[in-house]
Protein backbone atom coordinates (compact mmCIF):
# COMPACT_ATOMS: atom_id res chain seq x y z
CA UNK A 1 0.00 0.00 0.00
CA UNK A 2 1.36 3.39 -0.97
CA UNK A 3 1.96 6.25 0.94
CA UNK A 4 0.67 9.53 -0.54
CA UNK A 5 3.18 12.13 -0.13
CA UNK A 6 1.64 15.66 -0.10
CA UNK A 7 4.00 18.78 -1.33
CA UNK A 8 5.78 20.60 1.34
CA UNK A 9 3.71 23.79 2.31
CA UNK A 10 5.82 26.92 1.96
CA UNK A 11 7.62 28.28 4.43
CA UNK A 12 6.84 31.31 5.59
CA UNK A 13 10.44 32.11 6.45
CA UNK A 14 10.71 32.38 2.74
CA UNK A 15 8.93 35.01 2.32
CA UNK A 16 10.18 37.01 4.54
CA UNK A 17 13.63 37.50 2.96
CA UNK A 18 11.81 37.29 -0.57
CA UNK A 19 9.89 40.77 0.24
CA UNK A 20 12.71 42.42 2.17
CA UNK A 21 14.79 41.80 -1.46
CA UNK A 22 11.95 43.59 -3.77
CA UNK A 23 11.44 46.32 -1.12
CA UNK A 24 15.95 46.75 -1.32
CA UNK A 25 15.10 46.54 -4.97
CA UNK A 26 12.56 49.58 -4.90
CA UNK A 27 14.66 51.97 -2.60
CA UNK A 28 17.54 51.24 -4.59
CA UNK A 29 15.46 52.46 -7.49
CA UNK A 30 14.24 55.32 -5.71
CA UNK A 31 16.84 56.79 -3.87
CA UNK A 32 18.29 57.67 -7.35
CA UNK A 33 15.12 59.83 -7.85
CA UNK A 34 15.67 61.87 -4.84
CA UNK A 35 18.01 64.10 -5.97
CA UNK A 36 15.40 64.90 -9.35
CA UNK A 37 12.78 65.38 -6.31
CA UNK A 38 14.52 67.20 -4.45
CA UNK A 39 15.46 69.90 -7.50
CA UNK A 40 11.44 69.88 -7.70
CA UNK A 41 10.72 70.83 -4.44
CA UNK A 42 13.42 73.73 -5.01
CA UNK A 43 12.15 74.87 -7.80
CA UNK A 44 7.99 74.77 -6.43
CA UNK A 45 10.08 76.55 -3.31
CA UNK A 46 11.62 79.35 -5.55
CA UNK A 47 8.00 79.92 -7.23
CA UNK A 48 6.18 80.34 -4.09
CA UNK A 49 8.44 82.60 -2.51
CA UNK A 50 8.69 85.12 -5.63
CA UNK A 51 4.95 84.84 -5.43
CA UNK A 52 4.48 85.66 -2.31
CA UNK A 53 7.72 88.19 -2.31
CA UNK A 54 7.12 90.11 -5.51
CA UNK A 55 4.04 88.87 -7.08
CA UNK A 56 3.01 88.00 -10.80
CA UNK A 57 5.00 84.96 -10.80
CA UNK A 58 2.22 82.21 -11.59
CA UNK A 59 0.66 84.59 -14.42
CA UNK A 60 0.98 83.41 -18.11
CA UNK A 61 3.31 86.43 -18.96
CA UNK A 62 5.94 85.80 -16.65
CA UNK A 63 6.03 82.00 -17.04
CA UNK A 64 6.47 82.83 -21.10
CA UNK A 65 9.17 84.85 -21.09
CA UNK A 66 10.66 81.95 -18.43
CA UNK A 67 10.44 79.52 -20.63
CA UNK A 68 11.56 80.81 -23.62
CA UNK A 69 14.33 82.54 -22.54
CA UNK A 70 15.78 79.57 -20.97
CA UNK A 71 15.36 77.31 -24.10
CA UNK A 72 18.73 77.45 -25.56
CA UNK A 73 19.76 76.50 -22.14
CA UNK A 74 17.41 73.78 -22.07
CA UNK A 75 18.90 71.98 -25.55
CA UNK A 76 22.64 72.40 -24.10
CA UNK A 77 21.51 70.66 -20.64
CA UNK A 78 20.17 68.09 -22.67
CA UNK A 79 23.31 67.12 -24.75
CA UNK A 80 25.30 67.75 -21.47
CA UNK A 81 22.94 65.07 -19.73
CA UNK A 82 23.87 62.16 -22.34
CA UNK A 83 27.51 63.29 -22.22
CA UNK A 84 27.68 62.79 -18.46
CA UNK A 85 25.39 59.90 -18.46
CA UNK A 86 28.14 58.08 -20.27
CA UNK A 87 31.52 59.68 -17.85
CA UNK A 88 32.56 62.10 -19.43
CA UNK A 89 32.34 65.82 -20.02
CA UNK A 90 31.76 68.10 -22.84
CA UNK A 91 33.20 71.63 -21.89
CA UNK A 92 33.27 73.46 -25.41
CA UNK A 93 29.44 73.64 -25.48
CA UNK A 94 29.22 77.57 -25.06
CA UNK A 95 32.56 78.51 -27.14
CA UNK A 96 30.87 75.92 -29.77
CA UNK A 97 27.62 78.62 -29.71
CA UNK A 98 29.45 80.77 -30.21
CA UNK A 99 31.20 79.90 -32.88
CA UNK A 100 27.65 78.42 -35.04
CA UNK A 101 26.49 81.26 -34.27
CA UNK A 102 29.03 84.55 -35.63
CA UNK A 103 29.54 81.77 -38.92
CA UNK A 104 26.01 81.25 -39.48
CA UNK A 105 25.58 85.20 -39.12
CA UNK A 106 28.09 85.58 -41.55
CA UNK A 107 27.39 82.80 -44.28
CA UNK A 108 23.79 84.71 -44.24
CA UNK A 109 25.62 87.71 -45.18
CA UNK A 110 27.24 86.76 -47.94
CA UNK A 111 24.42 85.35 -49.45
CA UNK A 112 23.97 81.97 -48.27
CA UNK A 113 20.30 80.23 -48.37
CA UNK A 114 19.42 80.99 -44.53
CA UNK A 115 18.24 77.68 -43.74
CA UNK A 116 21.61 75.94 -45.54
CA UNK A 117 23.07 78.49 -42.94
CA UNK A 118 20.80 77.09 -40.09
CA UNK A 119 22.16 73.83 -41.21
CA UNK A 120 25.07 74.01 -41.45
CA UNK A 121 25.86 75.82 -37.30
CA UNK A 122 23.75 72.68 -36.36
CA UNK A 123 26.71 70.74 -38.62
CA UNK A 124 29.91 73.10 -37.60
CA UNK A 125 29.22 72.10 -34.01
CA UNK A 126 28.19 68.14 -34.90
CA UNK A 127 31.97 68.68 -36.38
CA UNK A 128 33.57 69.88 -33.01
CA UNK A 129 31.76 66.99 -31.29
CA UNK A 130 33.12 64.76 -33.99
CA UNK A 131 36.82 65.84 -33.36
CA UNK A 132 36.25 65.35 -29.37
CA UNK A 133 34.24 62.02 -29.91
CA UNK A 134 37.89 60.68 -32.16
CA UNK A 135 39.75 62.15 -29.78
CA UNK A 136 37.88 60.60 -26.64
CA UNK A 137 37.20 57.24 -27.84
CA UNK A 138 40.41 56.29 -30.28
CA UNK A 139 43.32 58.40 -28.53
CA UNK A 140 42.24 58.03 -24.82
CA UNK A 141 42.42 61.85 -24.27
CA UNK A 142 40.60 62.56 -21.16
CA UNK A 143 37.13 64.12 -21.95
CA UNK A 144 37.97 67.11 -19.76
CA UNK A 145 41.17 67.70 -21.97
CA UNK A 146 40.25 67.08 -25.59
CA UNK A 147 36.45 69.27 -24.82
CA UNK A 148 38.69 71.57 -23.19
CA UNK A 149 41.00 72.09 -26.09
CA UNK A 150 37.79 72.12 -28.29
CA UNK A 151 36.35 75.04 -26.11
CA UNK A 152 39.75 77.24 -26.82
CA UNK A 153 39.42 76.20 -30.58
CA UNK A 154 36.18 77.17 -31.09
CA UNK A 155 36.24 80.40 -29.10
CA UNK A 156 39.55 81.31 -30.55
CA UNK A 157 38.01 80.65 -34.64
CA UNK A 158 34.76 82.53 -33.46
CA UNK A 159 37.25 85.61 -32.58
CA UNK A 160 38.82 85.49 -36.07
CA UNK A 161 36.01 85.45 -38.17
CA UNK A 162 35.08 88.67 -35.60
CA UNK A 163 35.81 90.83 -32.94
CA UNK A 164 32.19 93.30 -33.20
CA UNK A 165 29.48 92.00 -32.93
CA UNK A 166 27.08 90.80 -36.35
CA UNK A 167 23.71 91.13 -37.98
CA UNK A 168 21.84 88.82 -39.67
CA UNK A 169 19.37 90.50 -42.61
CA UNK A 170 16.37 91.59 -41.71
CA UNK A 171 14.78 88.81 -44.01
CA UNK A 172 16.43 85.81 -42.34
CA UNK A 173 14.88 82.86 -42.28
CA UNK A 174 16.07 82.53 -38.70
CA UNK A 175 14.06 85.00 -37.16
CA UNK A 176 11.30 83.19 -38.02
CA UNK A 177 12.04 81.07 -35.04
CA UNK A 178 11.71 84.19 -32.46
CA UNK A 179 7.95 84.61 -33.80
CA UNK A 180 5.41 84.94 -31.07
CA UNK A 181 2.56 82.87 -30.98
CA UNK A 182 -0.13 83.86 -28.95
CA UNK A 183 -1.99 80.67 -26.93
CA UNK A 184 -3.70 82.46 -24.53
CA UNK A 185 -4.91 85.96 -24.17
CA UNK A 186 -5.71 86.62 -20.86
CA UNK A 187 -6.42 89.91 -19.52
CA UNK A 188 -4.10 93.25 -19.88
CA UNK A 189 -0.63 91.72 -20.49
CA UNK A 190 -0.74 88.47 -19.25
CA UNK A 191 -0.35 86.39 -22.38
CA UNK A 192 0.76 83.07 -22.85
CA UNK A 193 3.41 83.76 -25.62
CA UNK A 194 5.63 81.26 -27.10
CA UNK A 195 8.16 80.94 -29.89
CA UNK A 196 9.08 77.87 -32.11
CA UNK A 197 12.37 78.49 -30.53
CA UNK A 198 10.60 76.89 -27.34
CA UNK A 199 8.87 74.22 -28.89
CA UNK A 200 12.28 73.38 -30.66
CA UNK A 201 13.37 72.50 -27.08
CA UNK A 202 10.52 70.77 -26.21
CA UNK A 203 11.50 68.43 -29.08
CA UNK A 204 15.16 68.22 -28.64
CA UNK A 205 13.84 66.83 -25.06
CA UNK A 206 11.26 64.22 -26.03
CA UNK A 207 13.54 63.11 -28.82
CA UNK A 208 16.30 62.79 -26.17
CA UNK A 209 14.07 60.75 -23.69
CA UNK A 210 13.28 58.53 -26.23
CA UNK A 211 16.54 57.72 -27.37
CA UNK A 212 17.76 57.37 -23.77
CA UNK A 213 15.01 54.82 -22.77
CA UNK A 214 13.57 53.08 -26.01
CA UNK A 215 16.54 52.08 -28.26
CA UNK A 216 19.09 50.29 -27.47
CA UNK A 217 21.81 53.58 -27.78
CA UNK A 218 20.70 54.59 -24.97
CA UNK A 219 20.54 51.59 -23.30
CA UNK A 220 24.43 51.75 -23.97
CA UNK A 221 24.80 54.83 -23.01
CA UNK A 222 23.76 54.50 -19.54
CA UNK A 223 25.67 51.15 -19.64
CA UNK A 224 28.90 53.07 -20.45
CA UNK A 225 28.51 55.67 -17.57
CA UNK A 226 27.47 52.08 -15.05
CA UNK A 227 30.14 49.32 -16.11
CA UNK A 228 32.04 50.13 -19.17
CA UNK A 229 33.58 46.84 -19.17
CA UNK A 230 30.78 45.07 -18.65
CA UNK A 231 29.01 46.91 -21.64
CA UNK A 232 31.39 45.64 -24.21
CA UNK A 233 31.59 42.34 -22.60
CA UNK A 234 27.66 42.41 -23.24
CA UNK A 235 28.30 43.66 -26.79
CA UNK A 236 27.11 46.84 -27.27
CA UNK A 237 28.52 49.71 -29.58
CA UNK A 238 30.31 51.43 -26.80
CA UNK A 239 33.07 52.89 -29.48
CA UNK A 240 30.26 53.79 -31.88
CA UNK A 241 27.70 55.01 -29.17
CA UNK A 242 30.64 57.09 -27.62
CA UNK A 243 31.85 59.02 -30.64
CA UNK A 244 27.99 59.42 -31.43
CA UNK A 245 27.65 60.81 -27.92
CA UNK A 246 29.68 63.78 -28.66
CA UNK A 247 28.67 64.58 -32.35
CA UNK A 248 25.19 64.71 -30.88
CA UNK A 249 26.30 67.18 -27.99
CA UNK A 250 28.15 69.17 -30.78
CA UNK A 251 24.91 69.38 -32.74
CA UNK A 252 22.61 70.39 -29.64
CA UNK A 253 25.31 73.34 -29.34
CA UNK A 254 24.63 74.65 -32.81
CA UNK A 255 21.42 74.31 -32.55
CA UNK A 256 21.15 76.03 -29.14
CA UNK A 257 23.18 78.45 -31.46
CA UNK A 258 20.29 78.55 -33.90
CA UNK A 259 17.56 79.56 -31.37
CA UNK A 260 19.39 81.70 -29.28
CA UNK A 261 20.43 83.66 -32.41
CA UNK A 262 16.84 84.14 -33.18
CA UNK A 263 15.67 85.16 -29.81
CA UNK A 264 18.66 88.05 -30.16
CA UNK A 265 17.07 89.64 -33.25
CA UNK A 266 19.70 87.84 -35.16
CA UNK A 267 22.57 89.23 -33.71
CA UNK A 268 25.87 87.53 -32.84
CA UNK A 269 29.05 88.13 -31.05
CA UNK A 270 31.80 86.14 -30.46
CA UNK A 271 32.22 86.32 -26.85
CA UNK A 272 28.55 84.39 -26.73
CA UNK A 273 28.80 81.92 -24.70
CA UNK A 274 30.92 82.47 -22.25
CA UNK A 275 29.95 80.05 -18.81
CA UNK A 276 27.16 78.45 -20.57
CA UNK A 277 28.97 74.98 -20.36
CA UNK A 278 28.73 75.39 -16.52
CA UNK A 279 25.40 76.51 -16.28
CA UNK A 280 24.38 73.74 -18.43
CA UNK A 281 26.49 71.30 -16.56
CA UNK A 282 24.86 72.58 -13.11
CA UNK A 283 21.62 71.93 -14.70
CA UNK A 284 21.88 68.51 -14.82
CA UNK A 285 23.25 68.14 -11.64
CA UNK A 286 20.76 69.79 -9.86
CA UNK A 287 18.29 67.59 -11.59
CA UNK A 288 20.07 64.75 -10.40
CA UNK A 289 22.54 63.23 -12.87
CA UNK A 290 25.87 61.46 -10.97
CA UNK A 291 28.91 63.17 -12.48
CA UNK A 292 29.86 59.73 -12.69
CA UNK A 293 27.85 58.73 -14.87
CA UNK A 294 25.54 55.43 -15.45
CA UNK A 295 22.52 57.14 -13.60
CA UNK A 296 20.07 60.15 -14.14
CA UNK A 297 16.97 61.43 -16.08
CA UNK A 298 17.02 64.37 -19.08
CA UNK A 299 13.41 65.43 -17.32
CA UNK A 300 15.60 66.09 -14.21
CA UNK A 301 18.30 68.14 -16.49
CA UNK A 302 14.91 70.11 -17.39
CA UNK A 303 14.00 70.73 -13.56
CA UNK A 304 17.58 71.79 -12.97
CA UNK A 305 17.75 73.96 -16.00
CA UNK A 306 13.99 75.47 -14.77
CA UNK A 307 15.86 76.37 -11.26
CA UNK A 308 18.50 78.02 -12.62
CA UNK A 309 16.03 80.61 -14.52
CA UNK A 310 13.72 80.87 -11.07
CA UNK A 311 16.74 81.78 -9.11
CA UNK A 312 17.60 84.77 -12.31
CA UNK A 313 14.35 85.59 -12.26
CA UNK A 314 14.50 86.14 -8.37
CA UNK A 315 17.74 88.08 -8.55
CA UNK A 316 15.99 90.08 -11.20
CA UNK A 317 12.52 90.63 -9.63
CA UNK A 318 14.16 91.57 -6.15
CA UNK A 319 16.58 94.82 -7.56
CA UNK A 320 18.13 94.87 -4.48
CA UNK A 321 20.75 91.55 -4.53
CA UNK A 322 23.68 92.36 -7.14
CA UNK A 323 23.96 89.93 -10.08
CA UNK A 324 27.03 88.52 -9.40
CA UNK A 325 25.38 86.85 -6.30
CA UNK A 326 23.59 84.59 -8.75
CA UNK A 327 26.61 82.25 -9.34
CA UNK A 328 27.93 82.43 -5.73
CA UNK A 329 23.98 80.76 -5.41
CA UNK A 330 24.29 78.17 -8.30
CA UNK A 331 27.40 77.31 -6.68
CA UNK A 332 25.90 76.55 -3.62
CA UNK A 333 23.09 75.06 -4.86
CA UNK A 334 25.26 72.77 -7.04
CA UNK A 335 27.80 72.02 -3.97
CA UNK A 336 24.63 71.07 -2.34
CA UNK A 337 23.07 68.61 -4.66
CA UNK A 338 26.71 67.24 -5.27
CA UNK A 339 27.12 66.02 -1.89
CA UNK A 340 23.41 65.12 -1.15
CA UNK A 341 24.70 62.93 -4.20
CA UNK A 342 27.59 61.47 -2.41
CA UNK A 343 25.62 60.75 0.24
CA UNK A 344 23.18 58.19 -1.42
CA UNK A 345 25.92 57.02 -3.35
CA UNK A 346 28.03 55.95 -0.42
CA UNK A 347 24.43 54.45 1.11
CA UNK A 348 23.70 52.27 -1.98
CA UNK A 349 27.29 50.81 -2.15
CA UNK A 350 26.70 49.67 1.71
Amino acid sequence: MSATVSPPSPSHGTEVPVRGLAISRMWGRSQSAIPTLAAVILLVAMLVYAELAYGRVFHAGTMSSLLVSFAPTIILAVGMTIVILSGGIDLSVGAVVAFTSVSGVMLMNIGVNGWLAVVLMIVFGALFGLVSGVLIQYFNVQPFIATLAMMFLARGLASILSTVPVQAPEDAPILALATDWKLYDGPKTNDLVLTPGFFVAVLVVVGAFVLLHRTRTGRTVYGIGGAENSAQLMGLPVARTRVFIYVLSGALAGLAAVVYTAEVGGKAQNVTGIGWELDAIAAVVIGGTLLTGGAGYVLGSVVGSLVLAALAMIITKDGGIRPEYLTIITGGILLAFVLLQRVLTARRRK
